[in-house]
């Protein structure tokens, strides 16, 4: 599963999930923090839809780490102050890059967690369908 997938199902999964799936790598194997769970800025780069252009849109707050399992580096970045999943998220990226057996039964994992997201956010677009307002049926006064 490619890194960007995967790093979007595990944030928007939370906490818990991410924690789930570290903890296996954590009593296995020695995981070495090199940069601590810290906060920055980030610009956001956002393209013009009008003309095509590429400006920054302005900065958001992200929670970076960085960890090392054997030789292998590993990064979680999550947006806003979010330490432990940061964390988190760089012992699984570190997993992923070692390619350590144990990924190989994640795949499923988050197979499944993507589905029970995609439910989730199916229901919540049909919740807003459902209040859409539809111009076309509206009974305007004095139209003829």
């Amino acid at each position: 599963m490619q890194r960007l997938r995967r790093t979007k199902i595990l944030i928007e999964s939370g906490l818990a999930v991410c924690q789930k799936l570290s903890q296996q790598i954590l009593q296995k194997y020695e995981v070495t923090v090199i940069v601590p769970p810290h906060n920055g800025l980030v610009m956001v780069k956002v393209r013009d839809q009008a003309e095509g252009k590429l400006f920054y849109l302005g900065e958001v707050l992200v929670t970076e780490c960085r960890v090392q399992i054997g030789t292998t580096l590993g990064i979680g970045l999550v947006q806003d102050h979010q330490p432990k999943v940061a964390y988190h998220l760089a012992v699984i990226d570190a997993a992923y890059q070692a390619e350590l057996p144990e990924v190989e039964e994640w795949e499923g994992q988050l197979a499944a967690a993507e589905d029970d997201l995609a439910r989730i956010q199916a229901g919540e677009a049909l919740t807003l369908e459902r209040t859409k307002v539809h111009f076309s049926m509206m009974n305007i006064e004095g139209a003829h």
